[in-house]
């Protein structure tokens, strides 16, 4: 409306994902890096701040889409794994691997995963095709009526799962 371009948050790491609360009074984005989301109050007696909405999530979030009713899903390509850990825990070293052809990279675990959390900040339901074989590496979760869609760079297909 006023041409005017503002910076919220900075210094996130991968931030991948934003999505509006229900009555549009805070902003989520993931944290992709960190395993977790962060929010942005834009409204009321908070507004301006910023807090950590959920973390130590069980996966690395590669998307966020809210419902508009007060429900977020998040894409978790993979689950956690020890060695990723490990890497979070030395950047010098997560650096150097970088720098290595992508097919020496940590390797993803063929699963898939997404979760719903409230505007609490609580995870309310957990999705999971363990074997990955119907879905694995869910990047993206879109609620639409009575139906869950689910993307990822790693399927030739697109997923539909009803939920209500």
């Amino acid at each position: 409306h006023s041409g005017e371009t503002r910076v919220l948050l900075k210094d996130l790491y991968f931030a991948n994902g934003v999505a509006l609360s229900a009555k549009e009074d805070f902003v989520l984005v993931n944290e992709t890096y960190r395993y977790r989301i962060s929010r942005y109050w834009l409204k009321g007696e908070q507004a301006g701040t910023h807090d950590v909405f959920i973390d130590n999530l069980p996966g690395l979030p590669d998307n966020l889409q809210g419902d508009r009713a007060g429900t977020f899903w998040v894409a978790l390509p993979s689950p956690r794994k020890a060695d990723a850990d490990f890497l979070h825990l030395h950047p010098w070293l997560k650096a150097q691997i970088a720098k290595l052809p992508r097919a020496l990279w940590p390797k993803a675990i063929p699963y898939g995963l997404a979760i719903a959390i409230n505007e609490q900040g609580e995870i309310i339901r957990s999705l999971h095709d363990t074997s990955g074989t119907h879905l694995r590496m869910v990047t993206s979760v879109k609620p639409v009526g009575d139906y869950l869609y689910f993307g990822s760079l790693d399927n030739d297909r697109i997923g539909r799962l009803k939920i209500r």
